[in-house]
């Protein structure tokens, strides 16, 4: 096989190395790294040589090859053999490549690194460089002097696992026997109780490889800050960047800086440009610190459901006499001030952005994949899913990944703010079994610098909130005590509210915010610290079980005004069972009988291996799955689970929701998804299918939201925004499964202040009645003037001691539905509209609610960017419906079966009508997108992932329509079909 294209490396700027790389394992190849870059290097993907994932792991380039199984499939990653029984040899490996570049004089070329797990020997032309050790620091090698003449350049890296990999012990354990705490890496990899231990210990070059290209002068990281006045009417840009001039004759350079913001119809605003001239000795790196940029009512960047995420371009520049441009650096930067300061009516801390307090809702995170397979499109939809659901945090989990500007750049673009934290976690750094050593790695230097590394490489985007020092743990005193140091706070961001501070007093050069190695951002010493759990430190976040739904909303539920861990179960669809299990791993948990009447969930090994949590808490909390039945078999099983998922999650936010300032600031959920295929805690699958809790969520976190105190059934609406919400009304209906109405009111004139939880009016079905066993009640919040709907809540309710098993007869329900379908197609990317509606009787509805026309439809992170490229991703985030303008194609709905696929105008929807007798709920319905396949295998799977919709998981009263966004790539070749099932209809319903 030959070898892979040959980057040509040309002009100023950078060049990707993400493909062309070849690998070997160390011990297979008898060539040194001289020979290998000089005499013999490898022709091909010829054995010992394979084509290798870079960025990656080792790992992941032996799963590429076929070289060993998935390990992320059923029991495989039992089959791979563990770097403690191995030896670090085994997964010590060569990694090639090769590149073209001849330089003219006076430029100099840069080999840059930035992170490779855990150490490294660089050959380039038979020239050897080593990197240092640590996972998470950048390396910067000047080869210009090294490169060949005829601007051929083989290129070979030798990448040497962590020092300390550790041993699983057979019980496994959170971290394993905790050895890999002594290295400065990731403390995930040997395993925790949500995930199983990566073979290699995520050994590779794991993050970009490039080169660049400058001149005799380089930009070395540039800061920016900004800080606000007059409230936030005035903002100044600061800017601090390092110089190095490489030649050996001074520089004369001019330093250029210019801010531009993108304007509707691709339109350039250039805000600012600078220019400041300044002399560079002989070889010598300085700073320099520009004259701050006055900005007037900027656009200001707002967290997700605050406003708009407003990002401006910063380019900086330098040119040197006598050479011309020397190097440039561009970076999306967002006008927005952080503060945060525990609460003295909660002890919770509470964060404000640019000066409104933020109720925060959000979830934390380990990683997007466990054998760091990164990519721009993977978080892209990582990242968009967080914004769907209407969380505004992601919190980076100390034991997972210092995360990559990439991941930040999507966070800066979709409003979700950041908690960061260095690699310290309590059961790798001070506890666990056996009890590990607090002093946290061996090198606190190390750790220090790979610190001190990570701020430069994140510092300037707008999404990054705080950063933390461990998880559940603090770092070793002298460790703590440095990153205080480090990340200080300039006096400016230290005063919270104060914006009106003298500028004069920012002039001195001395006190430039932008000096600061970050100083705008607060550090927090640990996760349960200083305002989170109990603040000191106790063990007081979780639980992490099942719980009642009505427990969420109790005074005695949690203690503390912010849990940053709180989390529940999370079995994905069957389809995704089949798609990662083998069938013995189909088989669905024995519900094994208690004497004391609960039911204990005895689940398959394959499901023990992939960390089951499940649906019942003996003692405690009785099965939710049984409740509506004990399931049959996988289908029944996890469509009940979808269910159970739903009302779960729904209820842990509006719990927390419900006490909103009273008692609390905020909840981040553990965790939002999974880097494997594990099968609790996740709103999405680790193949980006989401659970029916990801719309539990979506529902919960709005913006403004109306809802049902479980544990006193009062009617609450939840206003977060600062704006009072007046001339509102709420309709409450109560459906029974004969699709009759025995409760109908409406709430009217209205008025709810900004940001408060507002209890309406209790709800006095079903205490006055003659309740139906089971019901659904339907809540809608919407403005009297035109009857837009600002918030939609469906719950399904049993009375007291009940359970739902009567819904297991309502399958057999034949609602009929009627769907419009419209699709909008621009080369892969399709966009489809669903109107779905319950025929099944004809509402007369004076007020029109039946019609769910949103008010708010058009929200930040309601469009899909996954077609499109960086660049173009920055403009269109702000034009919410111009992902699709001018497409000019629609195809049409057709039944299951049908064989052909018909083009019609945008003008000429499809319909379909759905024939049923009965009247009553549709019930749980749920779009998924398939490629259509006459040849299909039994089992296989054929959905199209990921797929983004507005809604999902939603039931419709009789007469009601509802409308669903459906977004999605396809794959070259393949032909999409949207196929609708739900809990009473089972037909397939397939639009191709």
């Amino acid at each position: 096989m030959e070898a892979a294209l040959t980057p040509v490396i040309a002009g100023i700027g950078k060049t990707r190395f993400d493909s062309g790389w070849l690998a070997a394992r160390s011990t297979e190849v008898e060539l040194t790294g001289a020979q290998l870059t000089t005499t013999h290097p490898p022709t091909g993907a010829d054995p010992p040589w394979m084509e290798a994932v870079v960025p990656g792991t080792v790992l992941a380039t032996l799963v590429k090859n076929k070289a060993v199984p998935d390990p992320f499939y059923g029991s495989n990653n039992e089959a791979i053999i563990d770097i403690a029984d191995s030896g670090r040899e085994h997964y010590t490996f060569w990694f090639f490549t090769t590149f073209q570049c001849k330089l003219p004089e006076a430029q100099h070329l840069d080999l840059n690194f930035r992170a490779i797990n855990y150490s490294a020997e660089v050959y380039l032309n038979g020239n050897k460089k080593v990197l240092p050790k640590g996972m998470f620091r950048r390396h910067r090698l000047d080869v210009t002097d090294i490169l060949h003449p005829n601007g051929q350049n083989m290129l070979a890296i030798l990448v040497h696992p962590p020092d300390h990999p550790g041993k699983i012990p057979p019980e496994g354990g959170q971290g394993g026997d905790h050895e890999i705490g002594k290295d400065v890496a990731t403390q995930y990899v040997q395993g925790w109780d949500w995930m199983a231990p990566i073979r290699d210990r995520n050994t590779g070059i794991w993050d970009e490889v490039s080169v660049s290209v400058t001149g005799p002068v380089k930009l070395i990281d540039p800061h920016l800050v900004s800080s606000f006045f007059d409230n936030y009417k005035r903002v100044y840009l600061h800017c601090t960047t390092e110089l190095e001039n490489r030649s050996t004759r001074v520089a004369e350079c001019s330093l250029s800086i210019e801010v531009t913001a993108e304007l509707e119809g691709n339109f350039t605003l250039i805000e600012h440009l600078r220019t400041e001239h300044r002399s560079i000795s002989a070889g010598a790196r300085s700073q320099h610190t520009f004259t701050e940029l006055f900005f007037y009512k900027p656009n200001l960047w707002w967290p997700n459901g605050m406003g708009k995420q407003s990002l401006y371009h910063v380019a900086i520049s330098v040119e040197v006499k006598g050479f011309g441009e020397s190097d440039s650096w561009r970076h999306l930067f967002g006008f927005r001030k952080i503060e945060s300061h525990i609460d003295s009516a909660t002890g919770g801390r509470l964060f404000k952005v640019n000066g409104q307090p933020i109720f925060i809702r959000g979830g934390n995170w380990i990683l997007s994949d466990g054998l760091l397979r990164l990519s721009e499109k993977r978080y892209e939809t990582d990242i968009k899913f967080h914004a769907d659901m209407n969380f505004n945090m992601i919190r980076c989990w100390g034991g997972g990944l210092a995360e990559r500007p990439e991941f930040y750049r999507y966070c800066d673009m979709y409003g979700l703010l950041v908690w960061q934290e260095f690699w310290i976690t309590g059961d790798v750094d001070g506890r666990g079994d056996p009890v590990s050593n607090p002093d946290g790695p061996l090198d606190h230097d190390l750790f220090l610098l790979c610190a001190r590394d990570t701020v430069k490489l994140l510092r300037n985007h707008a999404s990054l909130a705080l950063w933390v020092g461990g998880n559940e743990q603090v770092p070793p005193v002298d460790l703590n005590t440095a990153l205080k140091d480090y990340l200080k706070l300039h006096p400016y961001f230290e005063k919270v509210d104060g914006h009106d501070k003298i500028l004069e007093d920012l002039n001195n050069e001395e006190e430039d915010p932008s000096l600061y190695l970050d100083g705008t951002r607060i550090y927090v010493q640990g996760s349960m610290w200083d305002g989170f759990a109990d603040s000191k430190g106790g063990w007081t976040d979780g639980p992490y079980e099942i719980q009642y739904p009505e427990s969420f909303f109790k005074d005695d539920f949690y203690n503390y005004g912010f849990n940053p861990e709180v989390g529940s179960v999370g079995v994905p669809v069957a389809a995704t069972i089949r798609a990662t299990m083998p069938p013995e791993g189909w088989q669905i948990p024995i519900f094994k009988k208690l004497p004391n009447g609960y039911t204990e969930e005895v689940p398959n090994p394959i499901w023990q291996y992939h960390k089951y949590i499940p649906y019942s808490k003996p003692d405690k909390v009785h099965d939710q799955i049984e409740v509506y039945g004990t399931p049959t078999d996988l289908d029944d099983f996890c469509l009940k689970a979808q269910l159970v998922n739903y009302v779960q999650y729904r209820a842990l936010l509006e719990g927390w929701t419900s006490h909103m300032w009273r008692k609390f600031t905020g909840v981040l959920i553990w965790k939002t998804q999974n880097p494997w295929t594990g099968l609790r805690g996740q709103f999405y699958d680790h193949l980006l299918d989401q659970t029916a809790g990801f719309y539990g969520c979506r529902s919960a976190a709005e913006p403004i939201h109306v809802q049902l105190n479980l544990a006193t059934y009062s009617i609450e609406v939840v206003n977060t925004t600062s704006d009072e919400l007046s001339g509102i009304a709420i309709e409450a209906s109560v459906w029974d499964l004969e699709g009759a109405c025995p409760y109908y009111k409406v709430f009217d004139k209205l008025s709810v202040p900004p940001k408060k939880t507002v209890s309406i009016v209790e709800m006095n079905y079903p205490k006055s009645q003659s309740p139906k066993p089971v019901y659904f009640l339907l809540l809608k919040l919407y403005h009297m003037s035109d009857s837009g709907i600002i918030s939609r809540n469906f719950y399904w309710l049993h009375v007291s001691g009940g359970n739902y098993k009567l819904l297991e007869a309502y399958r057999k329900k034949k609602v009929p539905l009627r769907i419009t379908s419209r699709a909008y197609v621009r080369g892969s990317t399709y966009e489809i509209d669903m109107h779905v509606q319950n025929t099944s009787r004809r509402l007369n509805s004076q007020n029109l609610t039946y019609r769910n026309i949103f008010s708010r439809r058009h929200r930040v992170g309601d469009i899909d960017l996954a077609s499109l490229g960086s660049d173009q991703a920055a403009k269109e985030v702000k034009r919410q419906s111009g992902l699709l303008q001018g497409a000019a194609k629609c195809f049409s709905g057709l039944l299951q079966g049908a064989a052909k696929c018909f083009l019609k105008e945008a003008n000429s929807p499809s319909v379909a009508i759905i024939n049923g007798t009965d009247v009553g709920v549709a019930f749980f319905l749920h779009f998924s997108v398939h490629a259509m396949k006459t040849d299909r295998k039994e089992g296989e799977d054929t959905r199209i992932l990921p797929v983004h919709y507005s809604d999902n998981y939603f039931s419709l009263v009789p007469g009601e329509i509802m409308t669903t966004k459906i977004s999605f790539e396809v794959p070259p070749g393949v032909t999409p079909r949207v196929t609708l099932n739900g809990w009473n209809y089972h037909g397939g319903h397939t639009v191709h």
